[in-house]
């Protein structure tokens, strides 16, 4: 008894400990195990990675190749004793070299190590340079990020972003000393920014103009800043800025991204215009780059490792993938959905989703007590978006979740009666009309602005005495004959002409008989050669 008491007693304590970390952490928690009447169970919640230092992980690529120093080796002076030019740079000595990779290395032993450009020897040619930040995997920047220069600032720089691993770009950040001159925008500061316009790219100055100090090193792009909008100064409220990350749209893709890029436009001139007597001074050098974020998993994960060869989210609520971004197989009976930072601070996990992908927000509708999608996207509607637009039809071969689950049902404006299709993407169509698009006509009908009636004929209404068949509409009869299928003669008296052809009254009832039968194939039967 005594040990059943422990284990109940155990079991409490280790729930009220689980209960403080999930109230302490910011959504660090997946799940929880919770005692119900039914026995211990597991509770799920919204969940993400703690920050990391990128740069561990981070793959840099320098272009134009050409562009580091060392190759072939070169001398170069500093703007605070532009004169005294002994420092070298040479890539074939490893005291002397300069590689991009000591932009991410650790300087504990207090040396600095920084990678360096050519110098500005080329004046006026621009001095440009790329530097691209990878890391194969989305990112949530959680910090401002940092990059240290030696021997002064750029004077002209973008930071860019990418969030499709570098197919795209799109600026972050502009970078001047003449914000006006450099990109034709207003200076602004971060803290001008409000909650409406908080993700603006801007131009700053702040950190591009020349101070003459060797400890203004640092150029940032202000992440925190941006948080303190909706959590305060000492970002205290951070409830409010991830209610905001749910609601307000764009705000939390604005701290995604894939990969970043520093495009080096002119390096720092000391304060001065360009002094053509010595460009040995002017150069780029960077020593460190902090990027402080997490990995995005989507809200599906608590933990990310690196493996394989790149960071992969450890992802719960039965999703999978590096971002956690599907769901595992044999859990697709709702589609995959991110989670919800709301209700703080557990948020929801969205295990079952009900949206199937195709909308990223639900209402509710208070007088009918229900739930519904809003604005189905892939041409999808309902209350779930778990049926096709009016226009469109079920792809049989597609999962529910997948975009292409509707297909347009195309058909012909001319043969249908409307847009619409059945759920095997057969349209209604007019009368004469046929095929699953009504693009075809019935025998017996011919294609013309739509499938009209066809008057005469090669096969079954064909012009009689002589008479030939004019686009299926008309019959061109010789001149002793009249009628729609050229079937009665022109004579003067009620006898037939030359007895060889049938009284014009019993021609005109046979023409009226032809009329009524040619639909039914049997027009050959009702020819006087058959009596």
């Amino acid at each position: 008894m005594a040990v059943v008491v422990s284990c109940a007693v155990l079991f409490h304590a280790f729930l009220f400990l689980q209960r403080i970390l999930l109230t302490l952490g910011q959504y660090d928690i997946c799940k929880s195990l919770v005692s119900t009447d039914d026995g211990p169970t597991w509770e799920y919640y919204a969940c993400q990675p703690r920050p990391m230092a990128m740069k561990d992980f981070m793959q840099i690529r320098v272009s134009p190749s050409d562009i580091t120093c060392g190759n072939p080796p070169q001398l170069f002076c500093t703007l605070e004793n532009p004169y005294l030019c002994s420092d070298e740079c040479d890539a074939s000595t490893p005291d002397l070299a300069h590689p991009p990779q000591l932009m991410q290395d650790s300087e504990h032993s207090g040396l600095i190590t920084y990678w360096q450009t050519v110098t500005w020897s080329r004046y006026p040619e621009p001095l440009l340079a790329n530097i691209t930040l990878s890391w194969n995997k989305s990112l949530e920047v959680t910090d401002d990020i940092e990059i240290t220069f030696e021997y002064g600032r750029p004077t002209i720089m973008v930071l860019e972003k990418s969030l499709d691993k570098g197919r795209s770009w799109q600026p972050y950040q502009f970078y001047a000393d003449d914000c006006m001159e450099a990109f034709e925008m207003p200076a602004k500061w971060v803290q001008d920014l409000s909650a409406a316009n908080v993700t603006r790219v801007i131009c700053t100055e702040r950190y591009s103009r020349w101070v003459g100090s060797k400890n203004e090193k640092v150029v940032r792009f202000e992440v925190r800043e941006r948080f303190a909008v909706f959590a305060g100064p000492k970002l205290l409220n951070m409830d409010n800025l991830y209610t905001r990350m749910e609601s307000m749209k764009g705000l939390r893709d604005f701290f995604t991204f894939t990969d970043l890029r520093l495009r080096l436009l002119r390096p720092a001139l000391g304060g001065t215009y360009v002094q053509r007597d010595n460009l040995l001074k002017y150069f780029y050098a960077i020593s460190n780059i902090e990027v402080l974020a997490r990995c995005k998993c989507n809200l599906h994960a608590g933990q990310c490792t690196f493996r394989d060869g790149s960071l992969q989210c450890d992802c719960e609520h039965n999703t999978t993938g590096q971002d956690c971004a599907r769901c595992e197989r044999g859990f697709k009976a709702k589609s995959w959905k991110p989670g919800s930072f709301l209700p703080t601070p557990t948020g929801s996990p969205n295990t079952y989703c009900e949206c199937y992908g195709h909308s990223n927000r639900c209402s509710y509708i208070d007088f009918i007590n229900i739930v519904t999608c809003v604005s189905c996207k892939h041409n999808t509607r309902g209350q779930n978006c778990q049926h096709c637009r009016l226009g469109y039809f079920r792809n049989a071969s597609a999962e529910l979740d997948d975009e292409n689950v509707c297909i347009e049902c195309n058909c012909n404006q001319l043969g249908s009666l409307h847009a619409r299709c059945n759920e095997t993407g057969f349209c209604q169509c007019r009368e004469g009309a046929t095929g699953q698009k009504c693009e075809d006509c019935q025998p017996g009908y011919n294609w013309k602005q739509g499938c009209v009636l066809n008057v005469c004929d090669d096969e079954l209404l064909l012009c009689e005495n002589g008479g030939t068949c004019l686009q299926n509409q008309k019959c061109v009869c010789p001149p002793n004959f009249k009628g729609v299928l050229c079937e009665e003669a022109l004579c003067e008296g009620e006898v037939g002409c030359n007895g060889t052809n049938p009284p014009t009254q019993c021609a005109g009832l046979l023409g009226q008989l032809r009329r009524v039968s040619r639909a039914t194939g049997s027009l050959r039967s009702l020819s006087p050669s058959h009596g």
